[in-house]
């Protein structure tokens, strides 16, 4: 606890101002996101209210930034739409049972995630190799691109001046043409000038900060007829940006009934979010020590992500995790203690309860040209110059995890390359097993194992034997080798078996200590093959050092 109020701000003035900035780039992020899941704004914007407050006291990153996020959407509309089809079917319908359900799965995804974190398995981010980052800031720099064409497309409107519906249930849109392209194309672009230029004189105010508000001064007082924030969820089906504090869901619990016949639905609902949630924090945060140079805790986060999110189920909440945009919004612009995600989060609960009427006149152009910079910032230009240095399955990695986060999302990019990653690791260790083969003085003959031994490379070590031409004494060095695994003790096993049927002696040496403790838990008839006796000093330097590898 005491390293929580250490690190909640290293510079007031930066965090505040920054957190202000972040707040008003959550605005239309959040919105969007309760559209895409088919939810009320209001929804989405308590669910970036609590899930912000929660991780920006608590979590394992100062300075990060978390609410609703539209990888974690595109699954709750799949829940809603099916819990809505259920309310639909029952004797009694019930209308809006979807929304329902998603906050008693929030219940279920925080519950999981807090596992995740008592068990300590934030850790496994490390696990996670450059080329997989690489790719995942690639492509969530793409996703956060497209998502902002959205914002130059409008709605196309019927005769009635109603909105005209796709047979899918979406609503038709068009490009924006003429004068309204023109203001949207313009003030984008002066956002981003504003955003480039102004560090270069001052770093005292964030420049997001001070583009957002030029730009909505000039289309304010000039009476332009721009898109607005206000303009853009009533739009989308929204009736504004203004609200009450967050409720509890004491009707939650009633609904558990209606799950019946549906838990299994549910559960998996509830590890998906988990883990998408859990992945996209992590990755995050990862990104954003590379960033400042410090080290936030995988473990912690995952708790307090955790926490937020049976928070925003019991109290109306759209749920979420960290989101890499924003992020980079707060640490570009000097955010880098708790106090920035606190302010952001509490500002954002204030748009909503005192100032709509002011945050619904912001211009969207303004908002698109903050995450245009972001994209810009996030992009990891670096790889294109050096796709062709790196070796060809990595680059294959970093290409793949882009293209995946595109076309499907985030959570399946990131196993995908860590499980291409995995088995281009495991074949090229698989392949360089080798054994060197001499004959002592006294007939016996010695293969010295170079190399791991575990399942890829059984094949490999077993080709090296000559059991029916060797002499009647045998010995197998592991010096510079280690057993590894299950398959390693199997192979090691029916070798021996082998050189027994053919009634030869052999003798395993320089086994290390967890290697020889692997063998004879497996099976103590390994204590007849194993040789403890050594003499050479080689030994006890590699045994050290494993020792140390291990601890």
């Amino acid at each position: 606890m005491k390293s929580i109020f250490n690190s909640f701000t290293f510079n007031p003035k930066d965090d505040i101002l920054s957190g202000l900035t972040v707040a008003l780039a959550l605005v239309p992020e959040a919105v969007a996101f309760a559209f895409v899941a088919g939810i009320d704004p209001l929804v989405g914007l308590y669910g970036a209210f609590m899930m912000g407050l929660v991780t920006a006291l608590f979590g394992g990153r100062p300075g990060m930034i978390s609410g609703a996020t539209g990888a974690m959407a595109v699954v709750m509309v799949h829940l809603i739409s099916e819990g809505n089809q259920v309310g639909l079917d029952m004797e009694v319908p019930i209308k809006n049972l979807g929304l329902q359900w998603l906050f008693i799965t929030l219940l279920f995804v925080g519950l999981i995630q807090i596992s995740a974190g008592v068990f300590k398995l934030g850790k496994f981010v490390r696990l996670i190799p450059h080329p997989v980052m690489m790719g995942f800031v690639n492509g969530l720099a793409i996703v956060i691109f497209m998502a902002q064409l959205g914002m130059f497309k409008e709605f196309v409107l019927d005769a009635s001046g109603e909105r005209i519906m796709n047979p899918d249930g979406s609503f038709q849109q068009m490009w924006l043409q003429g004068s309204a392209l023109w203001y949207m194309v313009g003030f984008v672009v002066l956002t981003m000038g504003i955003m480039w230029g102004l560090p270069k004189l001052t770093k005292k105010v964030p420049a997001a900060l001070v583009a957002i508000l030029v730009v909505a001064s000039i289309t304010i007082f000039s009476g332009m007829d721009v898109s607005t924030v206000g303009s853009f969820i009533r739009d989308g089906g929204g009736s504004g940006l203004e609200g009450s504090l967050p409720t509890f869901q004491d009707q939650l619990f009633g609904f558990f009934s209606s799950l019946d016949g549906h838990w299994w639905s549910i559960l998996s609902y509830a590890f998906i979010l988990a883990a998408i949630g859990l992945i996209e924090s992590l990755m995050t945060l990862n990104l954003i020590d590379e960033m400042t140079g410090t080290r936030g805790s995988g473990n912690r986060e995952c708790v307090a992500q955790g926490s937020a999110n049976i928070l925003n189920g019991l109290f109306g909440g759209m749920g979420g995790c960290a989101m890499i945009g924003q992020s980079i919004i707060n640490v570009n612009s000097g955010g880098r203690g708790r106090l920035s995600g606190t302010v952001a989060a509490v500002a954002l609960l204030c748009f909503v309860l005192f100032g709509a009427p002011l945050i619904e006149q912001i211009p969207i152009a303004a908002l698109v040209g903050v995450m245009f910079m972001v994209v810009i910032g996030t992009f990891a230009w670096s790889s294109f110059r050096i796709i062709n240095k790196i070796p060809k399955a990595d680059a294959f990695v970093l290409i793949a995890v882009s293209a995946i986060t595109v076309w499907q999302d985030l959570a399946i990019a990131v196993i995908a390359g860590v499980i291409i990653s995995a088995l281009v690791f495991a074949w090229r260790n698989a392949t360089m097993i080798r054994a060197r083969k001499r004959i002592k003085e006294d007939g016996t003959k010695v293969y010295e194992i170079w190399g791991p031994l575990f399942f890829g490379s059984i094949q490999t070590f077993n080709s090296k034997f000559d059991v029916a031409g060797d002499p009647d004494k045998v010995e197998i060095d592991f010096i510079e080798s280690k057993v590894s695994d299950h398959s390693a003790i199997e192979a090691l096993h029916n070798l021996a078996n082998k050189y027994i049927d053919a009634g030869k002696q052999i003798k395993l040496t320089h086994l290390s200590p967890e290697s020889k403790t692997l063998l004879l838990k497996a099976n103590p008839r390994f204590e007849e093959v194993i040789e403890d006796s050594v003499d050479d000093p080689r030994y006890y330097v590699v045994t050290d050092k494993l020792d140390l590898e291990i601890n």
